[in-house]
């Protein structure tokens, strides 16, 4: 896969070569030519995280152009086949470029059909894809790469398998890997295998290693793992001197019951994991079919008859088998299956030894002929619904004799099957038909495999076998009512393999559900099983945003939550599958356009979706991955260093919300109201700012100093009837950024708080966590407040506002309180910071006589009397009011500074916009700076 930027237009679209030609829909890369002067790569790291087999995974890559002229740089990124890229975005010098998902023209994939070629197969491992993107580098700056991906993990031989590339093509001065694995059942075994690189010359020794990776370091309690790799030069070294180091793999697998499987429900989706064990295994009727024609010659038919040896051993006596060899002709060692004896087995693997490489390729033929003896001993046997028919068949080429049209062998293949056999297939090489044998495994309920030229193609055979071997379950059914599921996922199975898993996700008609009643239904070696229950739900809480991202084709005040994305994940893949499966053109262009609705809507990179790259646009410090992975928090709370590895998970630190918060009134909250409190004068003062929805208020600014900034950005609202604004606006994001001890960022807003201090973490609202590090706590009540304090001598404290039922002038927003600016210098500016080193005295009114202005103990109707403010050299009109703060359960009195605060603030009001959120910038106040 490949894009190339290759100067900086305002809107430069990304051409993804992904050819998915119309009758294949299979992938390709394009080459790219690599700069002569190889720019410094200073950063590359990688973060996961899995929640319930759900893993959402962001690249980080950073370089620098040491060159005295603009360079082309290049960045790639071996990703797993089946994951989806959900986005892709490049910071050029001060410019950044953001991916967005669209819909793709039908006519893209004949465009670059003709340019496709084995990049692919040349420069991928096993199961992996390569994405690659070219940009030109200015001399002396820098470049940020960011990629985002998702995958579902499959359950293989009893194990999860979360494979990373880590293959930065140099060594680099900052690599990690770091990635939190948080299951609610449990996690019952967990292992971190020897870095594996098998094709890339000058690869490490990983496989020949024993034991995770040097400076591996892992923490795990029930629940959650954290798992962070992170070697030094010295080490990346000792590995591979050229930067491939290899996959970094994690395995474990969950606790899980002797029941109908774990059902988890978020939100209005659900998930099913269905996963029996300890049942006897079904007899097998296998068809083991090997390619003998002349280019499987040598090392590649050796291996193939070593591993077939192994396989017959493992057979079972209730086990039936044949073997078939083919070329240009047909060889049957019997013309019916055989039980398993010592006997059969012997006479079996003779015969597989004296197989001769010779002739072309009928893979018609051979097909036609295993299913045909299948079918012939199923009905004669009477064994047909407690057995399971297998063809195992490895090819490493196209057909050549016979039929060779590859629609025709679809159609025959599957007219004879039936829905009764299914074809397991292994195609070896670089020359294989491999979009036939994945259709042919597609359509026939089996499973496909692809052995490259320089591997062992016996082991892989071996561990293919091995996870068909053990059939459990056969004609699997799982019903829901459907007055209480929609839109499920596929819920029929042909066969079920002990060590996998089946998953099945859905939504759920009701959120307020207790129960959700499920059957299934199946077959196994001794009788016809049915498993009836109701499953309790329990309450469905808020989602944890694991994406760090709004929800797509939202508002961006909620944010989808794992299963819901699990949920689209498996929808598009089957969606997918059937359009790659059907003939008919209505029916696949109906399966197109739903497939592409649904992978923009959830913006996944398919072959009906493509990419544009938006920008340039400013560089906003600290969002650099506004749309990248970041650490979740675990099903059990746990605090959670912000910065470094090896923390160990520890119990929750929880605060207990305080309805009256005893903090300084200077603060802003609702419509937006400002408060300000002199505590040396006695005197609070207020004032009100009539912003536009999307401005950004710096509230808060001493950057130079003590290294803090805040900022707010307003969201916008219709006015309450009869009111005499003609709209609303409140604050929907508040912004905090630490320079000092360390860099920290925090982007809160009602249902969560994103924080980014080296180690990136997305904090949902609706749950009270403490998180800390460095003279850095974030302390989040659940559906209350956010609580920031930096060093002890700063805090400030973010309340939340929710509405049930909101009205159509209400929005969910934020207010904002200084609990404590004892950190903050005389320089401090900003809409709020200019008057914390401050204070204020009143003067009578000159056309109204003394009264006393700190406590007046007459009001009239809306406002009072009429004052002057002495404040920092200004003369401010004020009139008393009364006004209501901490989510207006206390009143208090103030002098009221009317006309946006003109007199009171300095500057106008266009000085205190901010250019985007992270913008520490400052044109008022003494020893402020424009730039970062």
């Amino acid at each position: 896969m490949q894009l190339f930027l290759k100067r900086k237009e305002v809107d430069i679209f990304v051409q993804w070569q992904i050819a998915f030609s119309k009758d294949d829909g299979g992938l390709c890369p394009l080459p790219l030519k690599l700069s002569k002067t190889k720019p410094l790569m200073t950063e590359f790291s990688v973060k996961s995280t899995i929640i319930s087999r759900y893993a959402f995974t962001t690249v980080s890559c950073r370089m620098l152009n040491r060159a005295s002229e603009d360079q082309d740089i290049e960045f790639q990124m071996q990703i797993p086949a089946a994951a989806f890229i959900t986005n892709f975005t490049m910071l050029i010098g001060d410019k950044v470029y953001q991916g967005e998902i669209t819909e793709r023209e039908k006519k893209s994939g004949d465009r670059v059909k003709e340019k496709r070629n084995k990049t692919t197969e040349e420069n991928g491992e096993k199961g992996t894809e390569i994405f690659r993107a070219s940009a030109v580098i200015p001399s002396k700056d820098k470049a940020a790469f960011f990629l985002s991906y998702e995958e579902l993990l499959q359950r293989r031989l009893g194990k999860y398998e979360h494979s990373i590339s880590v293959r930065p093509q140099q060594l680099s001065g900052r690599l990690s890997v770091d990635v939190n694995i948080l299951e609610s059942a449990g996690i019952a075994s967990l292992e971190v295998l020897p870095l594996h690189n098998s094709r890339q010359r000058g690869s490490g020794r990983g496989e020949d290693d024993s034991g995770p990776p040097p400076s591996t370091v892992i923490n795990q309690n029930e629940t959650f793992a954290n798992i962070i790799f992170k070697p030094t030069v010295v080490q990346q070294a000792r590995i591979a001197q050229n930067g491939i180091l290899g996959d970094f793999i994690i395995r474990y697998d969950v606790n899980r019951e002797q029941s109908i499987g774990d059902i988890q429900v978020l939100n209005g989706y659900f998930v099913h994991y269905f996963a029996p064990k300890d049942l006897p295994p079904l007899p097998k009727n296998v068809v083991f079919v090997l390619d003998s024609s002349a280019s499987m010659v040598g090392t590649k038919l050796r291996q193939t008859k070593d591993a077939l040896f192994t396989i017959l051993h493992d057979l079972r006596p209730q086990d039936h088998f044949s073997i078939i060899g083919f070329s240009n002709r047909i060889k049957v060692w019997k013309d019916h299956l055989i039980s398993v004896t010592p006997d059969s087995i012997r006479d079996g693997k003779v015969y597989i030894h004296h197989m001769s490489p010779t002739g072309g390729t009928d893979i018609n033929g051979a097909l036609q002929r295993a299913i045909r003896l299948l079918n012939k001993y199923v009905a004669h046997s009477g064994i047909g619904d407690r057995s399971v028919s297998l063809i195992v068949f490895l090819t490493d080429g196209k057909p050549t004799v016979g039929e060779t049209h590859t629609l025709k062998i679809l159609n025959n293949t599957r007219e004879a099957a039936r829905g009764q056999v299914c074809i397991f297939t292994i195609g070896i090489g670089n020359d294989v038909d491999f979009r036939l044998l994945e259709k042919l495994s597609l359509e026939n309920c089996g499973l496909t495999r692809r052995v490259h030229e320089e591997e062992d193609a016996g082991s892989q055979l071996i561990g293919f076998y091995d996870e068909i071997r053990t059939p459990l379950l056969s004609d699997i059914r799982i019903d829901y009512p459907p007055s209480s599921v929609v839109q499920a996922t596929k819920t029929l199975f042909p066969n079920y393999f002990n060590g996998s898993e089946i998953i099945i996700a859905g939504k759920l008609v009701d959120r307020k559900l207790d129960h959700l009643h499920v059957e299934v239904t199946a077959s196994n070696s001794k009788k016809f099983i049915i498993l009836k229950t109701d499953v309790p739900v329990g309450p469905q809480k808020a989602g944890k945003d694991v994406t760090g991202s709004p929800r797509p084709g939202g508002d961006g005040e909620g944010d989808p939550n794992h299963i819901e994305r699990l949920w689209s994940y498996l929808t598009t893949k089957e969606l997918l599958s059937s359009w790659l499966q059907s003939d008919d053109e209505p029916e696949k262009e109906r399966l197109r356009q739903r497939a592409q609705a649904l992978a923009v809507s959830y913006r996944f990179l398919t072959p009906f979706t493509s990419m544009k790259l938006r920008g340039p646009v400013p560089r906003m410090d600290g969002l650099e991955e506004a749309h990248g992975m970041s650490a979740a928090m675990g099903p059990e709370p746990v605090v959670q260093s912000v910065r470094g590895a090896g923390t160990q998970p520890g119990p929750l630190l929880k605060k207990p919300y305080q309805p009256r918060i005893k903090i300084s009134k200077t603060s802003v909250d609702g419509d937006p109201h400002f408060v300000v409190d002199f505590p040396l004068s006695r005197l609070t003062v207020c004032f009100n700012i009539d912003g536009q929805p999307g401005d950004i208020l710096r509230l808060v600014s001493d950057h130079s100093d003590s290294g803090v900034t805040v900022n707010g950005e307003l969201i916008g609202a219709p006015a309450p009837p009869n009111g005499h604004k003609k709209q609303r606006t409140y604050f929907r994001t508040i912004t905090i950024l630490i320079n000092k001890p360390e860099r920290s960022y925090l982007e809160i807003t009602p249902s969560r708080v994103i924080l980014d201090g080296g180690d990136r973490l997305v904090l949902p609202c609706n749950q009270s966590v403490v998180v800390g590090s460095r003279g850095l706590e974030v302390s989040v009540s659940a559906n209350a407040n956010v609580t920031v304090t930096i060093e002890g001598s700063i805090a400030f404290v973010i309340l939340i506002h929710l509405y049930k039922k909101p009205a159509p002038f209400q929005r969910h927003h934020l207010g904002f309180y200084i609990a404590n600016s004892e950190g903050l210098s005389s320089n401090c500016h900003g809409l709020l910071g200019q008057f914390l080193n401050q204070d204020a005295r009143l003067t009578e009114d000159p056309a109204g006589p003394r009264q006393n202005l700190t406590h007046p103990l007459l009001l009239q109707a809306g406002e009072g009397p009429e004052a002057v403010l002495t404040v920092k050299g200004h003369q401010v009109p004020v009139v008393w009011k009364q006004r209501k703060i901490y989510n207006g359960e206390e009143q208090i009195d103030c002098w009221f500074a009317r006309n946006n605060a003109a007199k009171l603030i300095d500057g106008e009001y266009k000085d205190y916009l901010a250019s985007h959120p992270f913008d520490t910038g400052m044109t008022l106040g003494r020893g402020m700076s424009r730039e970062l």
